[in-house]
């Protein structure tokens, strides 16, 4: 494998960052220089909507025909268009060639000037036997086709002329497959409905791949580590041997484009933290002692589903008392007593988006002095750190958690649980990361962790979207902090977006956290 370091960082980026920006920017006919050969024409589409209307034929997903409640006339998927994932596909390629171009006359100890990309779709999983696992499309297979169907392919190739050609390779159609498992594409409609070049029956795949591969002699573009489609794996590394050419990671590249969102992206992070944000404040009215936690993790799944989101965005944390103290607690198990505080940690999933926000606040309504004292600290410096992005000590992830250690160490410091006698920068942030032993911000997208090889130390920019989660966890069995500050566990999470206009966004600004308006909100609930 190549390693993609040999170049600084800043190549990468030189090489997507004219169209990434131009994809966020224009119009779709300005969007990339790149040529591209016209998959689809208008009356395909009208034909394929026609086709739909009259119940003569089933796709393997949701369509503006069959689901307009969630997808738009104009719209491939909730909130997207065919453009923008056409666009999308032109400009990895494009940023491929110009990321190669930059190494001079040879790549990889090669002087080829076309390229192929092959990725593949997520596979089924199952728990046991015939029973699967609700399905998720692979985040950046999804991102470069909007195609939600398993075991596919997409290949993408581009010449020396710059000429971006793309193929999707399906499930053939298969009635009594589809009697079981529901409609299936097919490679008949793939082309008109996900605007590509060429589509095909997944069983061809090595044999179109070896023949575009006999005529491109291309430098070959394929995740290995992150392949679920063993066949798929195989041909890949067959082709490798054959050509005696190395397999070239490409996952920096598409994470590089998903860290950045367009303004479709950006209103779909909107959507989906709203979803959540207000799933988390009913739950919080109606939060009562002698609940357990799974009730709560019910009634938060639930709440968000009714709002059209798909399902939670990954396992909540739910956890009552000292259950709080166990930053991954996900047992969900024990029942709420009065005096304790709840930390919920929960997000869903709309439209391939995720949200990821964490409450704490107190069972019976009223929080005790050590509680008060530690929830108006984590508050305010929460608060304190939004307000530092984009600014010295804020304009990196890293730094924000360095800036963010440093002054939990003082305001521990203030209230007494750290020693008075330090001062030095370092033994303060050292402290406050004793009590937050976790960064507090890490990407956010098409995946709670998104982007996770796109280093913490990247600039901030317009566009991106992350989390600020300060925390503080306070073991039971600690002896150097006074008895009622023991046990307790607290931690303060919004989505924050960079909007286009270079402004912080707070996605999740309708989540209550202010500690008077969640005491007033059980006050209210008590007279109701």
């Amino acid at each position: 494998m190549i390693a993609l370091k040999r170049l600084p960082r800043s190549c990468l980026w030189r090489a997507l960052g004219q169209q990434r920006s131009k994809l966020h920017t224009k119009s779709t006919a300005q969007l990339c220089k790149a040529q591209t050969t016209s998959g689809q024409q208008p009356d395909d589409v009208q034909g394929i909507l026609d086709t739909l209307r009259n119940g003569q034929r089933a796709l393997g997903q949701p369509t503006s025909i069959t689901h307009p409640h969630l997808i738009r006339s104009h719209e491939l998927v909730p909130g997207v268009e065919l453009k923008e994932f056409q666009t999308r596909r032109a400009c990895l390629m494009q940023g491929l060639k110009a990321y190669a171009e930059s190494f001079g006359d040879e790549f990889n100890g090669r002087a080829a000037k076309s390229h192929m990309l092959v990725i593949g779709a997520a596979a089924k999983k199952y728990m046991s036997g015939k029973i699967p696992y609700v399905f998720r499309q692979s985040s950046d297979f999804y991102y470069l086709t909007g195609c939600l169907e398993p075991d596919s392919v997409l290949m993408l190739t581009i010449d020396e002329s710059g000429v971006v050609q793309s193929t999707l390779f399906m499930r053939p159609k298969d009635p009594h497959a589809e009697l079981w498992d529901g409609p299936r594409t097919g490679p008949e409609y793939a082309v008109h409905l996900f605007g590509v070049n060429e589509a095909y029956a997944i069983d061809s795949f090595s044999q179109t791949v070896e023949k575009r591969v006999a005529q491109l002699k291309p430098h070959l573009w394929f995740d290995l580590k992150h392949s679920e489609l063993p066949n798929v794996t195989d041909t890949m590394l067959q082709l490798c041997q054959s050509e005696r050419s190395r397999l070239l990671p490409v996952y920096s590249f598409v994470e590089n484009m998903r860290l950045i969102k367009s303004p479709a992206e950006m209103q779909l992070m909107r959507r989906t933290c709203e979803i959540a944000s207000q799933a988390f404040n009913e739950v919080i009215a109606e939060t009562r002692p002698g609940q357990s936690e799974h009730q709560l993790y019910a009634s938060i799944d639930y709440k968000c589903r009714m709002r059209n989101a798909s399902y939670l965005a990954y396992p909540p944390v739910v956890a009552a008392g000292k259950n709080a103290t166990v930053i991954h607690y996900v047992n969900n198990t024990q029942l709420l007593q009065p005096q304790e505080l709840l930390l919920m940690d929960a997000g869903c999933e709309y439209g391939g988006y995720t949200s990821d926000i964490t409450r704490t606040w107190p069972v019976s309504g009223q929080f005790t002095d050590a509680q008060r004292t530690l929830y108006d600290m984590m508050e305010q410096l929460q608060k304190e750190t939004i307000e530092l992005i984009m600014q010295p000590g804020g304009e990196t992830l890293d730094q924000m958690f360095e800036t963010t250690c440093f002054k939990l160490g003082k305001y521990l410091q203030e209230i007494g649980l750290v020693g008075k006698h330090l001062s030095d920068y370092k033994e303060l942030a050292s402290q406050g990361y004793k009590f937050c032993p976790h960064h507090v911000s890490h990407y956010l997208g098409m995946d709670v962790h998104d982007t996770p090889h796109v280093p913490r130390n990247t600039r901030l920019l317009p566009g991106m979207v992350f989390t600020v989660e300060p925390g503080i966890y306070i073991d039971e069995k600690r002896t150097d902090v006074p008895p009622e500050f023991r046990g307790i566990g607290i931690r303060i999470e919004d989505d924050i977006l960079i909007n286009d206009q270079g402004k912080v966004e707070v996605l999740t600004a309708s989540c209550l956290k202010e500690r008077r308006a969640l005491e007033n909100l059980f006050k209210v609930k008590q007279t109701d």
